[in-house]
C-alpha cells in the first residue's frame, strides 16, 4: 500500500494526497475528505507515511514491552531510555501487558504519534505484526522475535542457561524436575521449552509431560505451575521456572507450603534481578546482560532509522549458581 494508491482512489494528485496526510493547510477541505476516506478504506496509515515523506524527525522513539511489571522488562527500560537520551532522543514506552489485542493497540498509538523507529518485544506470528511491518517504520526487535519478519534484532541465547540449569541439576541428583514454561505464542517461550526437553532426553533425568506447566510469563501462572507440579503424586525434587515473574509466583507456592527453597527443594529462577540474591539462600538463575541488550536495541534502531545495515545479534546467557540448588542427598533422587 502506497501513497499513490490513495491518490488514484480519492482521484487527486499524489502531491496533494502528500499535503492532506502531513496536514498541510493548503489544501481544500473536498480534497481533504477524499483523501482520508480513500486512506481509511485503503487501511493506509496517515502518520507513519506522512512522516516518512515529510523527512522531519520527532527525535521519539517507541519502546513496547510485553508487561513493565516483570522486573527484567524494568531494567531493560532503563537501559534503553538511557542510550535513547543519549543520542538524543525521547523514549514513548508502551505496556502490551502480554496481550496480543493490546499490543496492536499500541502499535497505532506509536504510529499516530510519529516515533521515529520502534523497539519491540513482541508477540504472535507474523501475520499479526502487518500493519507495524508493513508501515515503514523503522523497528527493531529486542529479547523476543517473530519468524519470518524481515527485522533486525537482539535477544538472548535462550537455549544455553536452560541447559546449563537442567545439567547442573542433574548433576546434582535430580531426577524430577518440574519445569514452568512461558506461553508458546513467543519465541523464547518455545525455544527455553525445547531446551528443556532437549536437555533431558537421553539423561538419566525423567522427561515427561507431567513435569511440565505452560504458563504465561506473569506471577499468577507460576504459582499455578507450582501448585500443579507440587500436587503430582511423585512431587518434583527441583522446580525450574522460565521466567522472573513465574518465578516469583512459584517461590511464593514453596513458601506458602512450608518447602524450605535450598533444602526441601531445589529452585532455578530466570532472569539475575536484584530481589533473586537477596532470599536465603539465594537463588539460583539463567542471567543475560540486560542493560547490553537494551544498549544494543537502541544502537540497532539508529542504524535502521539512519539507512545502515543492521545486523541481528544474539547475546550469552549463562547460569549463576548459588544456594537455592544444593546436592540432592543420595537415595532420594530416583
Amino acid at each position: 500500500m502506497t501513497i499513490k494508491d490513495v491518490a488514484e482512489k480519492a482521484g487527486v494528485s499524489v502531491a496533494t494526497a502528500s499535503r492532506v496526510l502531513s496536514g498541510h493547510p493548503s489544501t481544500s477541505s473536498a480534497a481533504r475528505t477524499a483523501v482520508e476516506q480513500a486512506a481509511t478504506g485503503l487501511g493506509f496509515r496517515p502518520n507513519a507515511q506522512a512522516r516518512s515523506l515529510r523527512r522531519t524527525s520527532t527525535q521519539t522513539i517507541g519502546l513496547l514491552l510485553p508487561d513493565i511489571r516483570n522486573p527484567f522488562f524494568a531494567d531493560l527500560a532503563h537501559a534503553v531510555e538511557q542510550r535513547a537520551s543519549e543520542a538524543g532522543y525521547v523514549t514513548v514506552f508502551g505496556n502490551a501487558n502480554e496481550s496480543s489485542e493490546q499490543q496492536d493497540r499500541y502499535f497505532d498509538v506509536m504510529l499516530s504519534q510519529r516515533v521515529d523507529g520502534l523497539i519491540a518485544a513482541p508477540q504472535g506470528d507474523r501475520a499479526g505484526l502487518e500493519g507495524i511491518l508493513g508501515s515503514g517504520l523503522p523497528t527493531v526487535f529486542v529479547d523476543r522475535v517473530i519468524e519470518g519478519a524481515d527485522v533486525p534484532s537482539i535477544s538472548p541465547d535462550n537455549r544455553t542457561g536452560i541447559r546449563e540449569a537442567v545439567e547442573h541439576l542433574i548433576a546434582r541428583g535430580h531426577r524430577r524436575i518440574g519445569y514452568i514454561a512461558g506461553p508458546q505464542s513467543t519465541s523464547t517461550g518455545r525455544e527455553r521449552l525445547q531446551a528443556y526437553k532437549e536437555a533431558l532426553a537421553g539423561s538419566p533425568a525423567e522427561l515427561s509431560s507431567d513435569l511440565v506447566y505452560i504458563g504465561d510469563f506473569q506471577a499468577a501462572s507460576g504459582a499455578a505451575g507450582a501448585h500443579t507440579l507440587l500436587n503430582l503424586p511423585e512431587v518434583p525434587t527441583a522446580l525450574l521456572a522460565a521466567d522472573s515473574l513465574m518465578s516469583i509466583g512459584a517461590i511464593s507456592v514453596c513458601n506458602e507450603r512450608g518447602l524450605a527453597i535450598g533444602s526441601d527443594i531445589a529452585f532455578v529462577g530466570y532472569d539475575d534481578i536484584e530481589a533473586f540474591t537477596l532470599l536465603n539462600p539465594a537463588l539460583t538463575v539463567i542471567a543475560s546482560d540486560v542493560d547490553a541488550m537494551g544498549t544494543g536495541a537502541v544502537d540497532m534502531l539508529m542504524q535502521v532509522i539512519t539507512g545502515e545495515p543492521a545486523t541481528s545479534r544474539v547475546l550469552p546467557s549463562r547460569l549463576i549458581r548459588r544456594g537455592s540448588t544444593p546436592e540432592l542427598p543420595e537415595g532420594t533422587g530416583a
